[in-house]
């Protein structure tokens, strides 16, 4: 039996008391210093775990402060709309994931601008086909940069997740910047989704940072007509972007 890692455990019991309203909705958590002291662990076992509850979109931090601010419920969470899996696993589906290519590979501009890298360094691409219920809904082209794509290379090539692969080993996903719009598809598109060379399809393009703001990913992830849809909420209060199935 694998022993959960102690951060994770934190993360857990803190999230509890967070749904259950200890700390009351846009509230301060203990500082560090305290979370350590009353649960017995260290400093950077509470950093770890509020590292990975402000990935989940349960806590916000600034930098300078002490203290991790509750954010306002998010339409959905974090986790759920950075990765593909643990989105459709919340709608009660069954996510599938095929890699059909990968390659270690000098970067291209656009790669090496999103990941700020020197021009032409080396990244990790992966190329795969994922889907819903056994049906190809969505093309997913990564470029990793080196330490992630060091991990992310030694997967099965049937990994469904691979933001939850990357958490195992430590690599939190911690912000991300998302690009919507269309793109027509191409021949590998078309043969993966099983449509015509040319359908207009639903694109999200987005950039993942690590807690310090180090891109981890750069991801152009292409969706056949009529399976997803994104919808952007916006008020005084918050401002949230959610992924559900079309129609829905």
């Amino acid at each position: 039996m694998v022993k959960t890692a102690r951060y994770r455990e934190l993360a857990a019991e803190v999230r509890v008391a967070v749904r259950e309203g200890a700390y009351g909705e846009g509230g301060r958590l203990p500082s560090e210093e305290e979370l350590a002291t009353r649960h017995g662990v260290s400093r950077g076992t509470v950093r770890h775990a509020l590292e990975v509850l402000r990935a989940e979109g349960v806590v916000t931090s600034r930098r300078g402060t002490r203290r991790v601010v509750l954010e306002h419920p998010p339409l959905q969470s974090f986790a759920e709309l950075m990765s593909f899996t643990r989105w459709a696993r919340s709608l009660g589906e069954e996510p599938g994931g095929r890699v059909v290519r990968q390659e270690s590979r000098p970067s291209l501009p656009e790669e090496s601008a999103q990941l700020r890298l020197a021009e032409g360094a080396q990244v990790h691409w992966v190329l795969r086909a994922r889907t819903l219920a056994g049906r190809p809904v969505m093309v997913e082209r990564t470029a990793y940069s080196s330490a992630a794509g060091a991990i992310v290379s030694r997967m099965p090539v049937d990994t469904v997740s691979i933001s939850e692969l990357l958490e195992r080993e430590g690599v939190v996903l911690a912000d991300a910047d998302h690009t919507v719009d269309l793109a027509t598809a191409d021949e590998e598109d078309a043969a993966l989704l099983g449509c015509p060379v040319g359908t207009a399809l639903l694109r999200e393009r987005r950039r993942t940072t690590d807690p310090s703001g180090v891109p981890v990913e750069w991801s152009d992830d292409r969706y056949l007509p009529g399976t997803v849809a994104f919808t952007f909420h916006n008020s005084l209060a918050s401002t949230a972007l959610s992924r559900h199935r079309a129609g829905q």
